[in-house]
């Protein structure tokens, strides 16, 4: 049954997500997937009733985006969205601002169940609560489990804060603002046609990585992230970049969850970026120096006083009149503007790990594995996205070129280290 104008709610958008609706296209989506890979096919009635079943919980999600005098908002929406078949590239152009579009979407294909969803609701932590709601509900439909969504997730979702904007809970007006950030060396590779998206995905024992990078006497996400600086650097020294007067320091976006700093259950958007960089025009960098100046960039900076400034930074954009006078029109025609020129030309690529993935008993026995694949952006050609579960680490490259030179030194350094890797791809 629809709902009354008058009795439908309605939502802020948050800090980050503010951004976002003003800077699709469809070549920069702002849409990221998790999937979760089951031991047996999907039942597409079963999947519809399960998402049916936990929108109630997520009204924040089950929304569309409706246009304001000086910003977007969400309005809870009068229709239930329909599960899709796969049937094109992942976390392709998704066109929220339609009348009947919420800002997700539900795919199967044979065993795989996965969500796509617009960073403008929320981000990695909040998508993998969406996720064990859907499986928790698919699989108590299909009596694989007899206990309730509520029980299995042991999240209180009648409490306000699973929908607050913690940026604004925790920012503190007297903090300055963080340094400006110098541009970054891009990949100049030629772009895939328009709708195409090329996802590698490496999957590696997660038992065997973690004791690699323990050697090394280092975080997984430290350690994937020297790999990754290593790969890029030596694709730098190949083909000689570094002469080129354009040449500049190589820096990687990496997503912070803010959860773990600051106390807070929100499911909407809750990160900043630290943005570890290195110059390939100094010299020549060993794997170990590389490491060792990850573990002090980190060091130094993952700690509240420096992220404050980062929180402090965001919301003063959005409350400072100069920005929030601006009508949304102008604000649309600016935004991707600023977001080329004053973000990604900062950024060489991005890493968005999610850690290690837990999943109540009842439903662990029925998912082989999950993956996450980072949203398309033309600024920055080639991203990663990583988690692990189930004793199996995901790394996924999500990229917009043919070019696979990045990924190729990548996956051949971790095998030469003696990680067994399984390489899937959509190519």
């Amino acid at each position: 049954m629809k709902k009354n104008v008058k009795d439908r709610k309605w939502f802020k958008l948050d800090n980050a997500a503010k951004l976002y609706p003003s800077i699709v296209s469809t070549r920069v989506s702002t849409v990221f997937r998790l999937s979760a890979i089951l031991y047996e096919n999907v039942d597409a009635v079963v999947l519809q009733e399960a998402l049916n079943n936990i929108l109630p919980l997520f009204k924040h999600f089950n929304v569309r985006l409706r246009r304001g005098l000086f910003w977007y908002y969400f309005e809870e929406a009068s229709f239930t969205p329909i599960v899709q078949e796969e049937s094109y590239y992942p976390c392709m152009f998704l066109d929220f601002k339609e009348r009947k579009t919420q800002p997700f979407r539900v795919i199967y294909y044979k065993n795989r169940i996965s969500i796509e969803i617009s960073h403008s609701v929320t981000d990695g932590s909040g998508a993998i609560v969406f996720l064990k709601a859907i499986l928790a509900s698919y699989c108590k439909l299909k009596g694989l489990t007899d206990k309730c969504i509520k029980e299995l997730l042991d999240i209180d979702f009648t409490s306000g804060e699973v929908y607050e904007d913690a940026f604004h809970k925790y920012y503190n007006s007297k903090i300055p603002e963080p340094p400006k950030l110098n541009k970054a060396f891009h990949l100049s590779f030629p772009l895939n046609k328009k709708g195409e998206y090329y996802i590698i995905t490496g999957i590696i024992p997660t038992d065997k990585f973690y004791s690699l990078a323990k050697s090394y006497n280092t975080t997984v996400t430290k350690f994937v992230l020297a790999v990754y600086f290593e790969s890029i650097l030596e694709y730098i020294n190949l083909e000689k970049i570094k002469k080129i007067k354009r040449a500049r320091p190589v820096t990687i976006n990496v997503p912070v969850n803010l959860r773990n700093l600051f106390p807070s259950n929100t499911l909407r958007n809750f990160f900043v970026s630290l943005t570890p960089s290195i110059d390939p025009r100094l010299g020549q960098y060993s794997f170990e120096e590389i490491i060792t100046y990850i573990d002090h960039y980190f060091g130094l900076r993952l700690n509240k006083k420096y992220i404050n400034q980062y929180i402090s930074r965001n919301v003063k954009n959005e409350i400072s009149w100069k920005i929030k006078l601006i009508p949304l029109p102008i604000k649309n025609l600016g935004m991707p503007w600023v977001y080329s020129h004053y973000g990604e030309i900062n950024f060489t690529s991005g890493i968005s790990n999610l850690g290690k993935v837990i999943l109540p008993e009842p439903l662990a026995a029925h998912v082989d594995r999950i993956d996450i694949y980072p949203p398309p952006s033309e600024g920055n050609l080639i991203k990663m996205g990583m988690l692990s579960y189930n004793n199996k680490t995901c790394i996924s490259f999500g990229s917009l070129t043919t070019n696979r030179s990045i990924e190729r030194n990548f996956f051949t350094k971790l095998r030469k280290m003696g990680l067994p890797i399984k390489i899937e791809t959509n190519t």
